[in-house]
């Protein structure tokens, strides 16, 4: 089979970034129906952070097989399954008028990775040195579903009920769905598919394919940065729904206009700053930077008292994230063969489960405990550590070169 042209190349991105784009708004769509449906039902804080780390669980055990999955079968195969594990999604979310039935939609999350599975379209069809900018493309599209999505789905429940959204939101899952069936191409990757499929579906489910690239160089290191230094912010992301709410006193609507806004930010700094940031300085320094400048994020988010003052802080704080993730992931797929960028995309998003499975268990004991402050200085003291350690050892690196 020819490689596809250059043209060709050009279009599946700009449908690949659509697609990215859909699923996000989605989850925008979702995240302005959930909050306020899990209240109606009567959850307190305490069981809303069960609900979210039963999707962490969920999506934490579906991520890396996921990535699996798309190295083995290609990219169309996995962005159909996740399409069609979304329609489920909202549908089961349409008819939820329980607390078991609100459980029990959360199951077809397993298979919902979309955006891992459009990283690795870009990552398999991007040249290397051009491989952080086309994903830092990939978060102009989630700035984009950001806006998109809040500003629907707290319309949309406010003015016709979250039943009616959440079909709204499957039908826009299905039309995700026509989208890939049409334009996706069976497999990205420039090596031969043969390779991929020789492994056969088995290894799919073998952990020790997984696991393996970890022991490439500089994987475990990267990673365990991005574990670390991600979870207090995403301890904070987990628990905003409950701050908007409680601390901030906003409705589904307001919620929907401030979601609208951190998205417009995320659009800036995604489309306007990243792409040049990477092409002009070393990753290695854009993460530290990115690292030092969460820490100061913590302090700032520890020293807010109203919404007002979050909105400031939100510019230094979507700066720090999207530089993070981009570098992080970019570093982490350059690392490896181009065989497995499905597999660590995977494991990637994996990081991002992970949290909202342990962060809505620490997120409620430390919001009831110590307070919304607890969040910021906790960020503070993890990344301001991470930062010194980061630093010495690239020093020490220098010396020894």
């Amino acid at each position: 089979m020819e490689p596809p042209t250059a043209a060709k190349i050009q279009k599946i991105l700009y449908i690949t970034y659509i697609i990215a784009a859909l699923d996000i708004t989605l989850l925008f769509v979702q995240f302005s129906i959930t909050p306020y449906l899990a209240r109606r039902l009567g959850f307190d804080t305490l069981w809303f952070g069960y609900l979210q780390t039963t999707v962490g669980v969920i999506q934490l055990l579906g991520g890396p097989v996921f990535g699996r999955f798309a190295d083995v079968f290609g990219a169309r195969a996995a962005l159909t399954v996740s399409s069609m594990a979304s329609v489920v999604y909202f549908l089961l979310l349409a008819v939820a008028d329980s607390t078991i039935l609100l459980f029990l939609h959360k199951l077809p999350a397993v298979f919902m990775h979309a955006l891992p599975g459009a990283q690795m379209v870009v990552a398999d069809l991007s040249a290397s040195e051009k491989r952080a900018e086309g994903l830092a493309k990939l978060g102009l599209c989630f700035g984009i579903g950001m806006i998109t999505g809040s500003s629907l789905g707290g319309t949309l429940s406010t003015r016709y009920g979250e039943k009616f959204a959440a079909y709204v939101a499957a039908g826009g899952s299905l039309i995700s769905l026509l989208l890939v069936l049409k334009f996706i191409p069976k497999h990205t990757k420039k090596h031969n598919a043969k390779e991929s499929n020789r492994k056969g579906a088995g290894s799919v489910f073998n952990l020790g394919e997984i696991v393996r690239l970890m022991k490439f160089p500089g994987v475990a290191k990267t990673f365990t940065v991005k574990i670390i230094s991600g979870l207090p912010s995403g301890v904070f992301q987990v628990m905003f729904s409950i701050i908007a709410m409680n601390v901030f006193h906003l409705k589904a609507e307001q919620n929907g206009y401030l979601m609208a806004y951190i998205g417009v930010v995320q659009m800036v700094i995604q489309g306007a700053v990243i792409g040049r940031l990477t092409t002009r300085y070393p990753e290695n320094s854009l993460l530290l930077f990115s690292v030092g400048l969460s820490s100061l994020v913590g302090l700032s988010q520890a020293l807010m008292a109203n919404v007002f003052q979050f909105c400031f802080v939100v510019v230094p704080m979507m700066f720090s994230l999207s530089i993070f993730n981009v570098i992080t992931d970019s570093m982490l797929t350059k690392s490896v063969p181009a065989s497995d960028t499905g597999t660590m995309l995977g494991l990637c998003a994996s990081v991002q489960s992970l949290l909202r499975t342990i962060g809505p268990t620490i997120g409620g004991f430390l919001y009831e405990t110590y307070g919304v402050a607890s969040f910021g200085y906790i960020q503070f003291t993890i990344n301001a550590t991470l930062f010194i350690l980061l630093f010495m050892s690239r020093r020490k690196t220098s010396q020894n070169k």
